[in-house]
């Protein structure tokens, strides 16, 4: 049976992931800081768990020393601390970018031998819309995110010759427990729904599929970053249309 690892599976889209891999006949590891909480997840939905800091070294080479052999993994873990750019402290932005860029850098880099194993593997990285439209009020975590995309193109063609295959997904509007305290508000989810051309936010599971479509299939793409957002990042001429004539 193939492995797989996700980061960040403990809950969210890392948990969506992991239980969608375990369908599609993986042996997963839910891969988590909080090791507690990988484990509940992980006896739930039938897979082994494991602690880990991702923006920690020695935690990350201490789970990659137990894999030989992997097929997938997931970089999915994430920081997000709010705050204005003339706000951001050293320890905020180290915070954000050891989490999200330097943790995918390290586990890919420390389980590049087990991907390459049986001659190629494959990684998906997680970033975000927000990686090519910058929000306001979110620190540096826009800028995190255009970095995890970067850095999948440069992985892409660094890990090649070894048959390693590095995606990643941008997701949009999803609602998962991280999002919830800004999406309780009935009206105003109905209001920024009419904003996305499908319609609705996207759910945990919907980038998950993402996910797995890059990992388990789609053998002759990477370095691609694979928006899953229903359309909300190309909706900007309709939004301006709309605006210009006293539609919104």
């Amino acid at each position: 049976m193939a492995l797989a690892l996700v980061t960040g599976a403990a809950r969210g889209i890392g948990r969506a992931t992991a239980a969608r891999l375990v369908s599609a006949g993986y042996e997963v590891i839910v891969a988590d800081l909080d090791g507690a909480a990988a484990e509940t997840t992980a006896s739930e939905i039938g897979a082994k768990a494991a602690q880990v800091d991702v923006a920690d070294e020695a935690s990350v080479a201490a789970v990659a020393a137990g894999i030989s052999d992997l097929a997938v993994l997931v970089n999915n873990a994430g920081m997000y601390l709010p705050g204005k750019l003339a706000d951001v402290t050293t320890e905020h932005f180290h915070k954000v970018f050891d989490v999200n860029v330097l943790g995918p850098l390290l586990m890919t880099r420390h389980l590049a031998d087990a991907l390459a194993a049986n001659g190629g593997g494959a990684v998906v990285n997680v970033a975000s819309m927000s990686a090519f439209m910058p929000v306001p009020g979110t620190g540096v975590y826009s800028m995190a995110k255009a970095a995890v995309a970067s850095y999948t193109e440069a992985a892409a063609l660094e890990y090649a010759p070894r048959g390693i295959r590095v995606n990643a997904v941008a997701p949009g509007r999803i609602s998962t427990e991280m999002t919830a305290d800004r999406q309780g508000d009935p009206a105003r989810e109905a209001r920024t729904n009419a904003l996305i051309p499908l319609g609705r936010s996207g759910l945990a599971e919907d980038v998950a599929e993402a996910i797995c479509a890059l990992a388990t299939g789609a053998a002759y793409v990477t370095g691609q970053v694979l928006r899953v957002d229903g359309g909300l990042t190309i909706n900007t001429v309709p939004l301006l249309q709309a605006a210009q004539s006293g539609g919104i």
